[in-house]
């Protein structure tokens, strides 16, 4: 008891001359010594330097076999101890191999709240790493934290278990654990979006959605979200007042936008109006690129009708967004890919020439960037339109403005000493032929009587060759 009530008020690195009677006392044949001992070992166990001399001097052997004591508050510390041991990266191998996740998954199904929590706790910092993500499928975890995740009545519990569940569904191997261990084809998914509808707290919500966005990194999980009715409570979280929850709707939604199939159901379903509205928040530029990235990933489906995109008044927010300059550069490179992919598209390449993106687009390809994609991006933009007569209209107006205009960028892009990328060299020179073979005799004479562009031209082709 004493040393129980020392610990708990004053953790501190301790000696194992300290820590052995400690051990010694958690063998004793009274429960009450055990749970004042085990007590002790938990509160100590908060710090990095006890974690790992509790399990250096075999204490995690003791708290195992005290695991399977039928006395509750036994088993309460014991796991309790082991939660915060598993908390260190050098401990989570130790306590897998020494036969803990078999009982720990046992008391994740306790009665008892309190031993439930600690349990699925201990769970939960197995799953960091990856290795032992297959010992606890083996353990059979993973139906106990579907069931808690979807069931428990304790917040903290449930939390621990969603969480545990997407850190298992962070990579592809875990993916198909879970896949494998569904006794329903659509046990998981199902559970977690009916999670959703029920008042839950910020945190739990949030952790939800985010094991939606992992699990959905496949794509037998993209279509099976949406057929279970997942972008109805997907909507709604997109007016939420906590910017990281809608962060994390969105990082969701750009997994689910990858399934072709998806795009009608997300455009019918009202999405496209909320995620312009949130395009122009330079200051979150996670949020901005999980938006343009789903709305890429739609738009790269050319056969069907982007009317839709149009009228959400995507290409409004899109040209605030490349125009403000507290937009980062990672932000910037996104915008123009996603017009890249826009201008491939017979509907919306219009859109881009009409409301002046060309402008936008020359004053990102002329001015060097930490990121050279955004640059390419806006080049291979340009490119694609070089080829429309609408856009050479824009193109004639912009040849020398703004910053050296179309004609500066090419020049710069190809010209070796300037630049390097020779991907945006290549994409320099294809803009300046097409221009040349075009219609526009205008444009024959001002790229043929430009001695330093025929030149970069010439060089281009060069290093293209070599």
């Amino acid at each position: 008891t004493a040393f129980n009530e020392i610990s708990e008020y004053d953790v501190r690195p301790i000696t194992a001359e300290a820590l052995e009677p400690m051990l010694y006392l958690l063998q004793s044949a009274y429960v009450d010594v055990q749970h004042g001992a085990s007590a002790a070992l938990g509160n100590l166990a908060r710090i990095t330097e006890n974690k790992r001399l509790i399990v250096s001097m075999g204490g995690l052997d003791l708290l195992v076999r005290q695991m399977l004591s039928p006395n509750t508050s036994a088993q309460i510390n014991s796991v309790g101890c082991i939660t915060n041991l598993a908390a260190d990266e050098e401990n989570k191998l130790v306590i897998a191999r020494s036969g803990a996740l078999v009982p720990l998954t046992r008391l994740a199904r306790s009665k008892d709240q309190r031993v439930q929590r600690n349990a699925t706790g201990a769970l939960l910092n197995m799953t960091h790493r990856v290795e032992l993500r297959q010992m606890l499928v083996e353990a059979g975890a993973v139906p106990v934290l579907v069931d808690l995740a979807g069931s428990a009545t304790d917040e903290e519990t449930q939390y621990y278990a969603v969480t545990a569940l997407s850190n298992i569904a962070v990579d592809e191997g875990g993916r198909r654990f879970l896949w494998e261990s569904q006794q329903q084809p659509s046990q998981l998914t199902g559970m977690l979006v009916r999670a959703l509808h029920r008042p839950l707290k910020i945190k739990i919500q949030t952790q939800i959605v985010l094991t939606l966005r992992n699990l959905a990194c496949d794509p037998r999980y993209q279509a099976q979200v949406v057929e279970e009715g997942g972008l109805d409570v997907l909507l709604p979280l997109l007016q939420s007042s906590y910017t990281v929850l809608i962060t994390s709707t969105c990082a969701c939604l750009r997994n689910l936008s990858i399934d072709s199939r998806n795009e009608e159901p997300i455009v019918s379903g009202g999405f496209l109006p909320e995620l312009a509205d949130l395009i122009p928040q330079a200051d979150e530029p996670d949020l901005q690129c999980h938006v343009i990235s789903t709305i890429r990933n739609m738009a790269a489906n050319s056969s069907t009708d982007k009317q839709a995109f149009i009228e959400a008044g995507l290409f409004d927010r899109i040209k605030t967004a490349l125009a403000d300059p507290r937009t980062q550069t990672r932000v910037v490179s996104e915008l123009v890919a996603a017009l890249s992919v826009f201008a491939l598209n017979s509907q919306l390449w219009r859109p881009i020439v009409e409301l002046g993106f060309c402008k936008l687009l020359v004053q990102v390809a002329t001015r060097r960037c930490e990121n050279g994609e955004a640059e390419y991006n806006a080049l291979l933009t340009l490119g694609t339109l070089a080829s429309k007569e609408l856009a050479c209209d824009e193109f004639a107006r912009l040849w020398r403005t703004p910053g050296g205009g179309i004609r500066g960028s090419l020049v710069k892009c190809m010209t070796l000493d300037e630049y390097k990328d020779t991907n945006a060299r290549a994409v320099s020179a294809w803009i300046a032929k097409t221009l040349l073979q075009g219609r526009r005799q205008d444009f024959v004479e001002r790229i043929t009587s430009d001695a330093q562009l025929m030149a970069a031209i010439e060089e281009a082709d060069k290093a293209k060759k070599v």
